[in-house]
């Protein structure tokens, strides 16, 4: 199991990407830190979380 935000999750071995669409968020709008590493968007593709890793995903929000 690997922890987003704080929150189990079973996704083990697939990409950033991936889990940032089976979670909804929008990959624009949004940092990631696996790790304690900020992990480039050009990387989301590429990087794939292994089990015990920690996932931080940081949504943008706009206002005035």
């Amino acid at each position: 199991m690997l922890k987003i935000n704080g929150k189990e999750c079973d996704y083990a071995g697939k990409t950033i990407s991936e889990i940032l669409e089976l979670e909804h968020y929008e990959k624009l709008k949004v940092a990631v830190e696996c790790n304690q590493e900020i992990i480039p968007k050009a990387q989301y593709d590429f990087v794939h979380v292994q089990d015990k890793d920690q996932l931080e995903i940081v949504s943008f929000v706009g206002g005035g």
